[in-house]
């Protein structure tokens, strides 16, 4: 196998596999077709919260990563890996880019090339989607002609312990050859390879993880809402479950899920369990219904709250604490906490925002991004926990503000109230 690749998709998974790739002693060219993002690669400014500046102005300084939007910069590679956005539309998987990328790459294709889909799809994407776009593109066959393969994405943002190298790749390929390339290339990337028979298998894992993860969280935000009514501490008994060491896994209440995966990709494989074999997917859509009715719950707690101190939305002084969709990212994508945002200024609040990983203009219109001093806190009617970045200063959160709704379990105190 050569080392010249190629990785469409410069993003939170393109990125951090082409630096890793350089490490490896890879050649690469990345390539996206946001021009933005590739200006900004290209004067070394990384746009991933998980490759710092210095990392991405080695590789750059090494002569061996490019940047580019033109696909003809990618032509003579050994490898090429697709890792591009997957995004639902009206609840329907929209593949647009992997058809894009495929069709771009497919003339570049050469008799002995390696391609693999890492994008988070439905079973059956690989070989029934992607393969005819590569064929009827280039002229040549696979498996006869080049190797193909799918092996999901396992990033997760802000996760220093896990990360691309020490994370195991599930692996997979069209044939027992393909598989074997697929295999060789990613052992070059990380520490261990778990090969599965079929680029189905591999494609269900992916939707098997993030859907286990999905109705999970569905679980404790749902146990949340009623344990109050109850009466209950809610995360006191997460905290005293989780001492079990077996049998079960600890999962914790939030305002809903977001990012690129859990609001996403259990609805792929809810859409192909539908169009296949005509049966719902009774879990995933439970879930779906739970999650996405988080956050509107919270700017219920947060009414009755401020109804508690004479107050009503309308008209109060919010300040929310995080708005990505996860703690010590700067992910913004489906995040709940925007939709609690959007919410509130909807009903005629006056929103703030602090975030100390999220670009101003990723924010809504309407909210303005300031930094969570003293005054700030003490100026809000609620101060509210929505991601719990470790960047803030929760001691500070609770002395200087009236009152706080944590939906993140970092508060303690007479002025706070827990999700």
């Amino acid at each position: 196998m050569g080392d010249r690749l190629v990785v469409v998709g410069q993003g939170y998974v393109g990125l951090p596999l082409a630096m890793r790739a350089i490490e490896a002693g890879f050649h690469v060219v990345g390539i996206d077709v946001d021009e933005w993002r590739v200006k900004r690669l290209a004067a070394g400014e990384s746009c991933v919260g998980d490759v710092p500046d210095g990392v991405l102005a080695a590789a750059l300084g090494s002569g061996r990563y490019r940047v580019s939007t033109d696909y003809a910069d990618a032509e003579g590679f050994d490898v090429c890996v697709i890792s591009v956005p997957t995004p639902l539309r009206d609840g329907v998987p929209d593949l647009r880019h992997i058809g894009s990328a495929g069709q771009s790459i497919a003339p570049l294709l050469r008799p002995g090339v390696t391609v693999i889909l890492e994008s988070t799809t439905y079973p059956g994407t690989s070989e029934e989607y992607l393969r005819p776009l590569l064929e009827d593109g280039s002229g040549l066959r696979t498996p006869e002609d080049f190797h193909l393969g799918y092996s999901p994405e396992r990033i997760d943002p802000g996760n220093t312990r896990w990360r691309l190298d020490n994370t195991p790749k599930v692996v997979s390929g069209i044939d027992a050859v393909s598989l074997e390339h697929v295999k060789a290339f990613y052992s070059r990337i990380v520490r261990e390879v778990v090969p599965v028979s079929s680029l189905r298998v591999a494609e269900l894992c992916k939707l098997l993880e993030n859907t286990f993860r999905h109705v999970n969280v569905a679980l404790v935000n749902e146990l949340a809402i009623f344990a109050r009514q109850l009466g209950i501490d809610v995360w006191e008994a997460v905290d005293a479950a989780s001492t079990k060491p077996f049998g079960f896994m600890r999962f914790t209440p939030g305002p809903g899920v977001g990012g690129h995966c859990l609001p996403i990709d259990p609805s792929y494989l809810s859409w192909k369990v539908k169009r296949s074999l005509g049966h719902n997917f009774r879990f995933v859509e439970l879930a779906n219904d739970i999650n996405d009715h988080m956050p509107e719950h919270v700017v219920h707690r947060l009414g009755l709250a401020l109804n508690q101190r004479y107050r009503s939305i309308r008209g109060s002084r919010f300040l929310l604490l995080g708005l990505s969709y996860k703690k010590n990212a700067g992910d913004c994508r489906e995040s709940p906490a925007i939709e609690v945002a959007k919410a509130l200024c909807k009903l005629g609040a006056e929103v703030r925002a602090a975030d100390p990983h999220v670009d101003d203009f990723l924010l809504p219109v309407g909210i303005e991004l300031v930094e969570p001093t003293g005054e700030e806190l003490a100026r809000a009617d609620a101060v509210v926990v929505l991601t719990d970045h470790d960047r803030f200063d929760y001691d500070l959160v609770q002395r200087s503000s009236e009152f706080v709704f944590d939906t993140r379990n970092r508060c303690r105190g007479p002025n706070v109230e827990r999700l």
